[in-house]
């Protein structure tokens, strides 16, 4: 493990730091929270950090990763989906699965690369299939 990580007093970081696989009890990320119907409800977050070698192949130097963790004692439940809440991602949603030039809903989130729905994008090759 690494000890340049290791700053649980936050003298070197901004915040308490401990290395990889060494953080203490009693601490989740947000997803982890989130898997048990809770939210960080606003609190300090601790940060786990390591050397990331994904690169090693490419040649370039490590980078180095960061994670923050939240105290699950003091962790709050999330928040109910309200009605208002419920259509608005209702009409986000159909926003992303409307053409912009057939002015369809093509079922399928339109891919931000096209920009339009496939027969828009490929009108040729829809003509031949």
């Amino acid at each position: 493990m690494s000890a340049r990580f290791y700053d649980p007093d936050a003298l070197r970081f901004d915040r308490p730091t401990f290395p990889f696989r060494m953080a203490p009890d009693g601490y989740a990320t947000r997803r982890q929270l989130r898997a048990d119907g809770l939210r960080p409800g606003g609190q300090e977050a601790i940060q786990i950090m390591w050397f990331s070698n994904r690169r090693r192949r490419t040649g370039q130097p490590p980078t180095i990763r960061v994670a923050y963790l939240y105290r699950i004692d003091r962790a709050k439940p999330v928040r109910p989906m309200t009605p208002g809440r419920a259509a608005a991602l209702a009409a986000a949603m159909l926003a992303r699965r409307t053409c912009p030039n057939c002015r369809t809903d093509a079922g399928y989130c339109i891919p931000p690369t096209l920009g339009t729905c496939v027969p828009c994008a490929y009108p040729d090759e829809q003509r031949t299939a």
